[in-house]
């Protein structure tokens, strides 16, 4: 039995190609900022997360007697 080729318009890789591409035009709406800005950005982020988890810990623990738990 042959197979079938399947065309751009019944769901092959082409179909959604064309909307992937659409994001790194200049067509595409919103803030045009690179993937490599928005991986340090969210390293950052979760850099400034984790610190003030940290800086909790340790202010928590200089306002608490010890024994006091």
């Amino acid at each position: 039995m042959r197979r079938r080729r399947l065309g751009a318009s019944e769901g092959g890789v082409g179909s959604s190609g064309g909307n992937m591409l659409r994001f790194y035009t200049d067509d595409a709406p919103g803030i045009k900022i690179s993937p490599t800005v928005v991986l340090v950005l969210s390293l950052c982020f979760i850099g400034f997360v984790t610190a003030l988890h940290v800086f909790g810990k340790l202010y928590r623990s200089k306002l608490v007697p010890p024994g006091a738990q």
